[in-house]
C-alpha cells in the first residue's frame, strides 16, 4: 500500500476577466474516479488544500448530463459527501513530500484561481519532479504548474510534454471569452510541449514521471497510469 497526496483547490469561485466570480471548485469526476480506483487498489489517500479548507465541489459537475446519467451523478455526490479524506484535509504548507509515494492534482476551474499562484504548491511540484515520484495532473489542474519555478525563474515544467483543458474545450464550455487567461496558452508560454486531442475525448500524456490528462474524460486513464507506477 502506498500513501498518495491529493492536492486540491481551496476556493469556491473563479474570478473572470470582468471581475465577476463564477461559482466553481473541483470537478466531481476528476476526484471521484481516481479516488475510487486508488482506494480499490489498497492505497491510502490524504487530501491537502491551501489553508486546510474543505474543498468545494463545482455543483455543475454533479449534473446528470456530465456524468453519463443520474445514477452515476448521485453516486459521485455520495462519495464526495462521505469521503473522510476530502472532509478532513491537511494544510498544504505543512505537507512533507517524503511522506508520500505520489502526488495527484484533480481539476475544475478552482485551480485557475488559487493553485496557479500558490507558492507552497509550486514548491511541492518542483520537489516532486526532483524526487522522481509520480505526479499526475488532470484537466484545469495543470494551472498549478504555472507556480512551479526554478531558482533562475524558469518554470520547472518547461520542456515537458503534457496536456490539459484546451482552448477549444474552454470555448465550447462558454468561458474562453470570459476568462482572464486560457490554460493552453499559458502552458505553451512557459515552454511546455502541449499535446491537444479532439475536445472532450480521453487524452493522457506521460513524460518521465509526469502524467497529465486533458479533460474529465481523461481522469480514469490518468488514474490507471498512476496505478502502474505504484507498488
Amino acid at each position: 500500500m502506498s500513501k498518495i497526496l491529493f492536492v486540491m483547490t481551496g476556493v469556491d469561485h473563479w474570478t473572470l476577466a470582468d471581475g465577476t466570480k463564477h461559482p466553481t471548485g473541483f470537478w466531481a469526476e476528476e476526484f471521484v474516479v481516481p479516488f475510487e480506483k486508488l482506494k480499490a487498489a489498497g492505497h491510502e489517500i490524504v487530501v491537502a488544500t491551501p489553508g486546510g479548507v474543505v474543498p468545494s465541489v463545482d455543483e455543475s459537475s454533479l449534473a446528470a448530463e456530465v456524468n453519463g446519467g443520474q445514477e452515476t451523478a448521485e453516486h459521485r455526490a455520495q462519495v464526495i459527501a462521505a469521503s473522510a479524506e476530502l472532509n478532513n484535509p491537511v494544510v498544504l504548507a505543512d505537507v512533507g513530500l517524503a511522506d508520500y509515494a505520489a502526488v495527484f492534482y484533480p481539476g475544475g476551474h478552482g485551480p485557475m484561481e488559487d493553485l496557479a499562484v500558490d507558492a507552497d504548491s509550486g514548491r511541492l511540484l518542483t520537489a516532486a519532479l526532483t524526487s522522481g515520484k509520480p505526479l499526475a495532473v488532470v484537466c484545469h489542474a495543470p494551472a498549478a504548474l504555472l507556480a512551479a519555478t526554478e531558482d533562475d525563474g524558469a518554470d520547472s515544467f518547461a520542456g515537458y510534454t503534457l496536456t490539459g483543458f484546451t482552448n477549444a474545450e474552454e470555448t465550447q464550455a462558454g468561458f474562453a471569452g470570459k476568462a482572464k487567461w486560457l490554460l493552453q496558452d499559458r502552458l505553451i508560454q512557459i515552454g511546455a510541449d502541449f499535446r491537444e486531442a479532439d475536445p472532450w475525448t480521453p487524452n493522457v500524456v506521460v513524460d518521465r514521471t509526469l502524467i497529465t490528462g486533458q479533460n474529465p474524460a481523461s481522469s480514469a486513464g490518468v488514474a490507471d497510469e498512476l496505478l502502474k507506477t505504484l507498488p
